[in-house]
């Protein structure tokens, strides 16, 4: 019996320890958007402004499997120093507002789970839609609907290249840019270190994203990056906009 039972611990730890070796080699076979490059324009284009009723709508995957996760619809609902961006899912149903104050910088981030209000709004995108320019911002930030704690929020805006995309919706010259939060502060106290990741494909002529995938890493106490464990890994795929 006590044989069986190393063999048992054994076995966990090696899974364990081959996890984030699998994980990665799923994620590195899915299929990642197709784009071609673009030259930079010569005069860099600028974001279309914000109006009452404009709409993007998406599919939600699951880029470790492909599953379509949910339809979301976001419509702009307010104009003014705040730009409210009201969001549902077909599936979840009604979902937390965006807030930008003013446009083109997020004060209310329903993207990640869970929502985050900023202390002080950031870029939601490059200040500078020009290839190679890049920022870092520092913030706090609090769980929306739980104003009591806030938390430490770092970002790193980068912007790549330009690019063509196709998606359901068309096709789009876009600015590629990364986001990263590293060793952010979760709200979740359990989790001792913490980094997320985005690739966006912006595209100036719809106001918003084309596609945009996220994903996120943390550890426990104890544990080494080596395996760590995965948020959600999701990609937002254009299928309309107005």
């Amino acid at each position: 019996m006590a044989t069986q039972l190393l063999q048992v611990r054994i076995l966990q730890r090696l899974l364990i320890l081959l996890l984030p070796a699998v994980l990665a080699a799923c994620i590195a076979s899915q299929p990642y958007p197709v784009t071609t490059p673009l030259p930079q324009p010569v005069t860099a284009p600028k974001m279309r402004a914000p109006q009452v009723g404009q709409q993007w709508v998406y599919n939600l995957r699951n880029v470790f499997n492909q599953e379509l996760v949910d339809i979301i619809t976001e419509e702009v609902v307010t104009v003014g120093p705040q730009v409210r961006i009201q969001r549902s899912g077909l599936k979840a149903g009604p979902l937390p507002d965006e807030i930008q104050q003013p446009w083109g910088y997020i004060l209310q981030d329903s993207h990640w789970n869970p929502p985050q209000k900023f202390q002080q709004a950031l870029p939601l995108w490059p200040e500078q839609l020009v290839p190679g320019w890049s920022g870092f911002y520092r913030a706090r930030y609090e769980v929306v609907g739980y104003p009591d704690n806030d938390y430490y929020w770092g970002l790193n805006v980068t912007a790549v290249q330009w690019e063509g995309v196709n998606v359901p919706a068309g096709q789009f010259p876009t600015l590629k840019y990364q986001n990263v939060a590293p060793y952010f502060t979760s709200n979740d106290f359990s989790r001792v270190a913490n980094i997320r990741n985005d690739d966006v494909w912006l595209s100036p002529e719809i106001g918003r994203w084309v596609i945009r995938r996220s994903s996120g890493q943390y550890l426990w106490a104890g544990m080494f990056w080596g395996e760590a464990l995965w948020e959600d890994y999701l990609e937002w795929e254009l299928v309309s906009w107005k």
